[in-house]
């Protein structure tokens, strides 16, 4: 089943402005889910939608909080989120990186009290798309056990760098996990396995059950010990720069709301476009493992999938499109 963009931001915003956002936070928010099924993100996007509806009717996400400036350190700024909706937080303070950048060359934005962005790389795209480079980084509810351990106690604190470029922006968008658990969700709700191992089952074996994965809370770090002590790391400057909750504390709390982000942007005149193209070319050149593989650069595959799916209408999970639009009766 598919749908067009604007059907589907509709839908949304509709069902938004029902839970007293004002049509400016409807339509941004509603903007970000619909682009984020648009660019395949389909976990973060319609799959998401319930899950934050469930989070405003709840209180942990308030759609009149705007985020407050807490504290000014030169470049350095520190926001309050008040529990805000994340995604209008995190497009709020993006945009005050990049106008810091414009001003002084780099802005650093941190924010406390937030909630979940949905896709982390819709912030590098929008920084991109304001012509400079960026990195970007969140906690999260502890989902995933360190390595060496049983228990979660790491989140997956996803890292996104963007870097602007005329022919399609470069966008890193990763989980610390080898699969992020809205990625394991799309595979559960298509009823497959993940294509590589993406957590531990109870004997501390390696599986390909995304639903067994979820259960256990078990999700296997990227780059095993690499990830795992980046995921530590990630929790760690948040918690210090911020004063935030940390992962631990957001565990505590039973639910994933509260979270810190940070939010860097860098503005530079010269970004060396003919140097990107080189390391681009080069590291394309490679001879791809299976016959009629491809070798892509980080958003590649998003800009492909987002101009296939504004040609041809954005593909929808009929369950999760019917559950937003009984929200509309």
């Amino acid at each position: 089943m598919k749908i067009s963009f604007d059907e589907l931001k509709a839908a949304f915003k509709n069902v938004l402005l029902r839970l007293s956002f004002t049509e400016e936070k409807a339509d941004l928010c509603a903007g970000i889910f619909a682009s984020n099924s648009r660019d395949g993100v389909y976990s973060h996007g319609l799959n998401r939608f319930p899950v934050f509806v469930k989070h405003v009717q709840s209180g942990h996400i308030k759609p009149d909080a705007e985020p407050v400036l807490v504290e000014r350190n030169g470049i350095i700024e520190t926001y309050d989120g008040q529990l805000g909706p994340g995604i209008y937080n995190a497009s709020v303070c993006m945009k005050r990186a990049t106008t810091l950048a414009k001003e002084n060359g780099i802005g650093f934005v941190v924010i406390k009290n937030t909630n979940h962005w949905m896709r982390g790389g819709t912030y590098g795209w929008q920084a991109a798309d304001d012509g400079c480079v960026s990195i970007s980084f969140t906690n999260a509810y502890a989902c995933m056990p360190p390595w060496g351990g049983k228990d979660a106690r790491l989140g997956n604190n996803p890292l996104v760098i963007g870097v602007p470029r005329r022919e399609g922006h470069l966008v890193l968008d990763m989980a610390m996990s080898q699969y992020s658990y809205g990625k394991m969700q799309t595979y559960e709700l298509e009823g497959k396995q993940l294509p590589y191992a993406g957590g531990v089952d109870e004997a501390g074996e390696l599986t390909h059950d995304p639903a067994l994965v979820h259960k256990l809370q078990s999700a296997l770090p990227a780059g095993l010990w690499k990830g795992s002590g980046l995921a530590l790391m990630l929790d760690v400057l948040l918690t210090a720069l911020s004063g935030g909750k940390s992962t631990a504390a957001i565990a505590a709390a039973g639910s994933e709301y509260g979270v810190s982000q940070c939010f860097i942007a860098i503005n530079s005149p010269n970004l060396h476009a003919s140097l990107i193209e080189e390391i681009l070319a080069y590291t394309k050149s490679s001879t791809p493992v299976k016959e009629n593989g491809a070798i892509q650069y980080p958003g590649e595959n998003t800009l492909a999938i987002r101009k296939q799916n504004e040609a041809e209408g954005i593909p929808v999970n009929e369950e999760m499109w019917n559950k937003v639009k009984n929200m509309l009766h």
